[in-house]
């Protein structure tokens, strides 16, 4: 007999596989000697009252030889020789699992990625955090595997409409991520372990026959009668495909402006802008966990804490008509340069595998709106020259429809940011209380940033909107969020608010028909992903790529 069980243990009861087997059979009742074996179908933890529990759902065998769980795979066919080949722009989860299906289908994907490699992209990292020096084609933003790849590896997705997240775990599990990602709550596979999972992408799609092209940066589009003939890229290759399937992500602003000057239809789209908030990790789970802050630091002495991962929170507070929300939250992770130009900053936050770092990071943010960036940019600012920005801005307001509006206010907040800094990459930084009192801090805690990091007023950053609305909440957050013994909080200088913290999401929609889910113009063109404003993370991009897929694959074999 096989039956799915739900039972309520502690950590450490959770964590140990001969405590499970007993209270499996204490729930039926049987002996333990009946139960050949079970695994983990979910794992949750409920930290709401001062006993943490995890809710544990089981598959068990009784009296019946036990199966190992059986992870779904993919089969996937020869394309060599297809009759059909797709091109897809970009490397990144929905352009890697767009030609996952697609190889599925029988077509041959052609990827072309601006960036480098996985193991070329990491010395190009080294360089960015080491010595400051900016690769605008090889960063975390570009290269294969795409942002996500050195941004954590969170697989946590509210977007259940939009496909099948089983299959798209099954198929990380499949290149060689851990099965726990099919059962956590908020599965993570960590910045360590995803490029060898990329890899093993890569290597299948080019033993199916796709071809994967790095350092093929597309700089144009050869249009005939609203049919994309060629795409080409900036050696001077054209490349030809029966479609083509944008994939770019969210900070390909060249991408963005070549559609718009090829006058192929985009939209501005909202995003949140904010800054990376940084505190120590025990203090995290000395708040979350319910234990005292001398006692996190004893590790010996917490006989529940010890079982459990650190500690992270999802917070959001609304001031006047805006929301202010955590994004891309990091227990024990790294804040880092996202940076894609030479003259900007921007900074993000990714963990390990083990999220072992001793700084808990969070990405503090408000939403951006049209309406929003007209009154920054229409309001004088005392003691600024303003007559390059009011010409910028003109210029802006005379297209059609401002489709580049809120790109050319990310990238206005992100030099600031940059010259805020010392430019130099050091990031503008602020203790928290200091941030909210307008007061530059005399000395700033230790930082996980590595490039450095740099006091500063971030008034001089932050649009007055997003500034202002953060320094309420941050408040509010320190009265959600503070630990039983001592008092100590979320609202504290011993963390530390890094700006500026800007790729949330696309600045850019790329509108597509709803039913064919090609461009609204373009009939062979595919917008993708986040970049062109239809998916927000690593699963959600992943499955806007196989659905972009099956609908080529549709209109191709018939």
């Amino acid at each position: 007999m096989q039956r799915n069980i739900s039972l309520r243990l502690l950590p450490a009861e959770a964590s140990n596989d001969a405590a499970v087997k007993k209270y499996i059979a204490q729930s039926f009742p049987v002996k333990e000697e009946h139960i050949t074996g079970f695994y983990r179908l979910k794992e949750s933890i409920d930290a709401r009252s001062k006993q943490i529990w995890i809710s544990l759902t089981v598959k068990a065998f009784i009296d019946e030889p036990f199966v190992q769980r059986q992870v779904q795979k993919i089969s996937l066919k020869d394309v060599s020789h297809a009759k059909h080949n797709v091109i897809i722009i970009g490397a990144g989860p929905s352009g890697l699992f767009a030609a996952l299906k697609l190889i599925e289908q029988g077509i041959k994907p052609v990827i072309l990625e601006r960036g480098k490699d996985v193991r070329a992209r990491r010395r190009d990292l080294a360089v960015l955090n080491k010595e400051g020096i900016v690769n605008p084609e090889s960063n975390y933003c570009f290269g294969e595997g795409g942002a996500g790849t050195y941004s954590d590896g969170k697989l946590y997705t509210r977007s259940t409409k939009r496909g099948n997240i089983s299959r798209i775990l099954n198929i990380f599990v499949q290149f060689g991520a851990d099965e726990k990602i099919l059962y956590e709550s908020h599965p993570h596979i960590g910045t360590n372990k995803l490029p060898g999972i990329i890899t093993a992408m890569r290597d299948q799609i080019t033993a199916c026959g796709g071809e994967v092209l790095f350092e093929k940066r597309v700089t144009d589009f050869v249009l005939s009668n609203e049919i994309i003939q060629a795409v080409k890229t900036a050696d001077g290759t054209a490349f030809k495909a029966d479609a083509v399937i944008l994939a770019t992500g969210h900070s390909a602003r060249d991408i963005f402006e070549l559609l718009y000057h090829k006058k192929i239809f985009i939209e501005a789209k909202p995003f949140a802008m904010g800054v990376r908030v940084e505190h120590p990790q025990t203090l995290i789970d000395s708040i979350q966990y319910h234990i005292s802050h001398s006692a996190s630091l004893k590790e010996k002495s917490l006989p529940q804490s010890r079982y459990l991962p650190p500690a992270s929170y999802s917070l959001i507070d609304h001031v006047n008509d805006k929301a202010v929300f955590s994004f891309c939250m990091c227990p024990g992770g790294i804040i880092a340069p996202a940076v894609t130009n030479p003259g900007e900053l921007v900074v993000n936050g990714w963990s390990p595998s083990k999220r072992n770092n001793p700084f808990a990071n969070s990405g503090m943010v408000v939403p951006v709106e049209v309406k929003d960036v007209f009154n920054y940019f229409k309001k004088p600012k005392p003691g600024v020259q303003n007559s390059n920005f009011e010409n910028r801005v003109a210029a802006i307001e005379r297209q059609p429809s401002n489709a580049l509006l809120l790109m050319h206010f990310q990238k206005e907040v992100e030099q600031k940011a940059y010259e805020a800094g010392g430019e130099n990459l050091a990031a503008p930084a602020q203790r928290m209380v200091d941030f909210c009192n307008n007061k530059i801090s005399s000395t700033l805690p230790e930082c996980s940033y590595l490039p450095g990091v740099h006091s500063a007023d971030l008034r001089k950053v932050l649009p007055p909107f997003v500034h202002n609305a953060l320094q309420k909440s941050f408040k509010v957050f320190g009265n959600k969020m503070t630990t039983r013994y001592d008092g100590r909080s979320y609202f504290t200088n011993e963390a530390i608010v890094v700006a500026t913290e800007s790729r949330t999401s696309s600045p850019v929609r790329i509108p597509r028909n709803e039913k064919t889910l090609h461009h609204v113009q373009i009939k062979n063109l595919y917008p993708c992903g986040e970049g062109a404003g239809y998916a927000g993370g690593i699963v959600s991009a992943a499955m806007d790529g196989e659905k972009i897929a099956s609908a080529i694959a549709v209109l191709l074999q018939h």
